[in-house]
C-alpha cells in the first residue's frame, strides 16, 4: 500500500496482496492540506462512455418519426418524451441532451459492390465517422475512434487508458458478408485506422482486468477454487488504511468495497448457475456470461461504475448489440428477433414492435445512471462528471438508411453539458459534427475535423 502518514493520501493508492490489486475511490484524505478542492477536481478529465446499439430505431422510419417514437416533437426544453423510446430517461431529463436529424453517410455504400453491406460496415463507422475499406483480408482501414482519441489525450494517467466491452458474441476472424471483414462488424474502438481493439464479453474477464486479480493462471485458478473474495487477499492493508481515515472516508470506503464484493457475488452466482448442468438459452456463451440480456448489461454497467469510482480508467466503449442479431427480448413486450424486427416493412404493427425493443434497450440505461449518481466524488457525483454517448450509425434499418440517426448524450461532463434539451440539427448535418463538438466539450480542443464533418454543432442550443 502506498501511503505516507501525516500527508495527503496519494490518488494512486492501491491495496495489494496475492495477485489482487484494489484501487481506492476518491477520499477526503487525498486533499492536500490547506489547498482548495477545485485544484483537485480541475485536474480530473471527465469520464467518457460510448455506447452503440445497432439497427437504428423505429422512430427513424417515416411512420415512427410522425409518431415521435425516437425524437420528441418539440425542440429546446419543452419537449414530451412519453411517446418516445427515450421515455425511460424522463427521471434524468436534466442530464439528457437529445441530438436528432444527423446523418452517418460514411456508412453508406460508395460503390455498387458495397450495396447491401450496411450491416457489416456500420459499427466501424459509429465512433470513427469514416468509411471502412471493403476487404476480407488484413488490409482493413477505417479511422481512429473518438474514444481512443480521448484516451490518448486524457487516459494516459490512469492504470488502464480505456476498456472495450460488448454483449453479443463477436468473431473477428475472416470475412462476414458482402466482402467485409468481421472486425468491422465487431469493433467500434479503433486505436488507428488499421488497429481495431478487442472487446470483452465475459464479466469475469473484465472484472479481473480491472482489479488485476492473479498475476498468473495458477493464482487466478487458486483464488476461484477458494471462492474467497479479492478483498480477503488485501484485508490486512485494508485494516491498516481504515485506521488512518476519518469517519466519512471510512463510510465511503466501506460502501465502495461492498460494491466490489456485490459484483463478485453476482459473477460467481452467474458462473454457478451456468455450470450447474441446466439447459442454457445461450449454450455457446462462456460460463460468466448471463443468458439474460438485462442481467448481462447490468453487471457490465457495475464494472464501469467501479472503474470510474476508483479512477482505474476514464474511458469505456460498450457495444450492446451486433448487426444481424436474432436475439429476442421477451421483457420488451414482443418476441420478435432483433434483426427481423428491424425490417418491419414500414407497417404500423411492425414499427410498433421494433419500438418496444428500442425502448427496452434504452430502459437499461437508468440502472447505470443511478449507479453513477449515487457515487460521490469531492464536489459532485459521477453522473455530473461523465459524458455518456448512446446512439446508432443506422437510422431506418428497414431501408438500411443512415440518414437522421438516433443519438443522445447523458451526463454533465463535469459541468460542460447543460442537459434537458432537444437539439434538432439542420437537414444534412453529419453526425460527425455533433461528435466533433463532443470532443471539444471534453477538452480535445485541437481536433479540427472528424470523418466527414463540415463544422461543429452547438450542443447547448435551446432553440
Amino acid at each position: 500500500m502506498t501511503y505516507i502518514s501525516g500527508k495527503a493520501l496519494p490518488r494512486r493508492t492501491f491495496l495489494q496482496g496475492m495477485g489482487a490489486t484494489v484501487a481506492l475511490p476518491f477520499l477526503d484524505a487525498m486533499f492536500p492540506a490547506g489547498k482548495p478542492t477545485w485544484r483537485i477536481t480541475s485536474q480530473q478529465a471527465p469520464r467518457m462512455v460510448a455506447i452503440e446499439m445497432v439497427h437504428g430505431a423505429a422512430g427513424c422510419n417515416e411512420l415512427g418519426a410522425s409518431l415521435n417514437y425516437w425524437a420528441p416533437a418539440a425542440t429546446g426544453r419543452a419537449y414530451d418524451l412519453s411517446p418516445s423510446a427515450l421515455s425511460p430517461l424522463e427521471p434524468f431529463r436534466d442530464y439528457l441532451t437529445i441530438i436528432s436529424n444527423t446523418d452517418c453517410r460514411e456508412a453508406e455504400p460508395n460503390a455498387p459492390k458495397e450495396i447491401g453491406g450496411d450491416h457489416f460496415r456500420s459499427s466501424a463507422v459509429f465512433l470513427t465517422q469514416s468509411h471502412p475499406k471493403q476487404t476480407e483480408g488484413s488490409d482493413i482501414h477505417v479511422g481512429e475512434s473518438i474514444d481512443q482519441i480521448y484516451a490518448r489525450k486524457f487516459g494516459q494517467t490512469t492504470p488502464i487508458p480505456s476498456m472495450q466491452l460488448c454483449i453479443e458474441n463477436v468473431d473477428q476472424a475472416g470475412g462476414c458478408a458482402y466482402g467485409y471483414a468481421c472486425v468491422y462488424t465487431d469493433s467500434i474502438s479503433w486505436a488507428s485506422p488499421t488497429e481495431p481493439l478487442p472487446v470483452i464479453r465475459d464479466p469475469r474477464v473484465a472484472f479481473e482486468k480491472l482489479f488485476g486479480v492473479g498475476g498468473s493462471t495458477e493464482e487466478r485458478f487458486a483464488r476461484r477454487q477458494s471462492r474467497r473474495s479479492i478483498l480477503d487477499w488485501v484485508a490486512g492493508e485494508m485494516v491498516s488504511l481504515k485506521g488512518s481515515l476519518g469517519a466519512d472516508d471510512r463510510t465511503r470506503l466501506d460502501r465502495y468495497l461492498e460494491d466490489i464484493r456485490e459484483v463478485e457475488r453476482r459473477i460467481q452466482a452467474i458462473e454457478t448457475r451456468n455450470m450447474s448442468g441446466e439447459q442454457r438459452d445461450m449454450p455457446e456463451a462462456p460460463a460468466g456470461v448471463p443468458d439474460s440480456f438485462s442481467e448481462h448489461v447490468a453487471v457490465m454497467f457495475d464494472i464501469q461504475a467501479l472503474a470510474f469510482a476508483s479512477d482505474i480508467t476514464r474511458v469505456f466503449s460498450f457495444k450492446m448489440g451486433r448487426d444481424g442479431s436474432a436475439r429476442t427480448y421477451p421483457e420488451s413486450g414482443t418476441d420478435k428477433p432483433f434483426h427481423p424486427a428491424s425490417h418491419h416493412g414500414g407497417n404500423k404493427k411492425g414499427v410498433s414492435d421494433f419500438q418496444m425493443i428500442n425502448k427496452y434497450h434504452v430502459a437499461q440505461l437508468p440502472y447505470f445512471l443511478n449507479k453513477l449518481k449515487a457515487i460521490q466524488e469531492n464536489d459532485g457525483n459521477l453522473l455530473d462528471k461523465t459524458m455518456i454517448i448512446y446512439g446508432s450509425p443506422m437510422a431506418d434499418s428497414n431501408l438500411h438508411s443512415h440518414r437522421r440517426c438516433p443519438l443522445i448524450v447523458v451526463g454533465k461532463a463535469d459541468g460542460r453539458m447543460g442537459g434537458n434539451v432537444h437539439i434538432k440539427a439542420p437537414d444534412g448535418t453529419p453526425m460527425a459534427n455533433a461528435m466533433l463538438s463532443m470532443m471539444h466539450t471534453l477538452g480535445v480542443n485541437d481536433m479540427k475535423t472528424l470523418g466527414d464533418s463540415t463544422g461543429t454543432l452547438n450542443l447547448s442550443s435551446h432553440a
